[in-house]
């Protein structure tokens, strides 16, 4: 087995939470030779800015969006990467984009750098560390921490059998202002639900989220559900905030540190308070909205 020696370690979140695809890019940019750009590239890919909530809280829904721009964001960030991914209804191609995934992740292990997977121990993105030609399996990361293997042919095949996979190369030529302008660009698109989801996405994701806190029914405020999504998209606010502050945007710097410990705070709550409670519903909800409020300003700037 060739492997390589990579944990979750150094990439931050605060919850346990954090965005699997965004934790995945961080980490794996972490264990690359451009491991300077693993905090930028969370923001300037999009991935700090984007929120998407259900109407039933149902934890999937932060797994639906346009996998198909994965490439194209994250190249907008200034790494350039390799993406294979196979849909539903794409059996034709299955087989042959399988073993296209299995190259690039060899390629990607061979560099030095931990593949991004789908579905390789829970069903969330994680990270493929190592192969093993002759026993055909990889050794991978799961969001879970707990490291695993799994056979070559169960790549695309597992829990949610979809293909998902993406590998960093290389540092792109593209300058420092002009990563910084398309992120702020991208993030925009999200807030304002220029991209497509099925879901409540961008700054719609805070009334499809609050309405549980303050409505009389009450069961998704209290639910596990309403944690995960608060510990989901808290840690990305972090990555927002010290992007903007890296580079020099100091209203967007002065906005997002509010819209980071607010959501920090209410998920805090939702950990510590007992829901059931109207006060305390009420309580995590002012959180929200004046994370809302931030938000809804930054958009403006941006």
């Amino acid at each position: 087995m060739k492997k390589l020696n990579v944990t979750w370690d150094g990439v931050y979140d605060p919850t346990g939470y954090m965005f699997s695809f965004a934790k995945s890019l961080c980490c794996a940019a972490k264990n690359s030779p451009f491991s300077e750009a693993a905090e930028d590239i969370v923001a300037s890919s999009g991935f700090a800015f984007r929120m998407w909530v259900s109407p039933d809280l149902c934890p999937s829904a932060t797994s639906i969006w346009q996998f198909d721009r994965q490439k194209n964001w994250v190249e907008s960030g200034g790494i350039n990467c390799v993406y294979i991914e196979r849909m539903w209804g794409q059996e034709d191609v299955e087989e042959e984009r399988r073993l296209d995934a299995v190259e690039a992740v060899r390629q990607s292990i061979d560099r030095g750098i931990p593949a991004i997977s789908w579905d390789i121990g829970v069903c969330e993105w994680g990270l493929i560390i190592g192969y093993d030609d002759e026993a055909k399996r990889f050794a991978v990361l799961p969001i879970t921490g707990k490291e695993e293997e799994m056979d070559y042919a169960l790549l695309g095949k597992r829990e949610l059998p979809i293909l998902n996979v993406l590998t960093l190369t290389e540092r792109t030529d593209r300058v420092t202002e002009d990563i910084v302008r398309d992120a702020l660009r991208i993030a925009k698109g999200h807030l304002q639900g220029e991209e497509w989801c099925e879901n409540a996405s961008g700054l719609a994701a805070y009334p499809a989220l609050i309405r549980h806190l303050e409505g009389e029914e009450t069961a998704l405020a209290c639910s596990w559900n309403m944690e995960y999504f608060l510990g989901t998209y808290a840690p990305l606010k972090w990555y927002a905030w010290q992007f903007c502050q890296r580079h020099g945007l100091e209203e967007l710097a002065v906005l997002y540190r509010t819209v980071y410990e607010n959501w920090q705070k209410a998920f805090e709550a939702k950990r510590t308070l007992d829901l059931a409670l109207e006060e305390n519903r009420q309580t995590v909800a002012a959180l929200l909205k004046r994370a809302w409020e931030c938000e809804k300003q930054a958009a403006d700037i941006m």
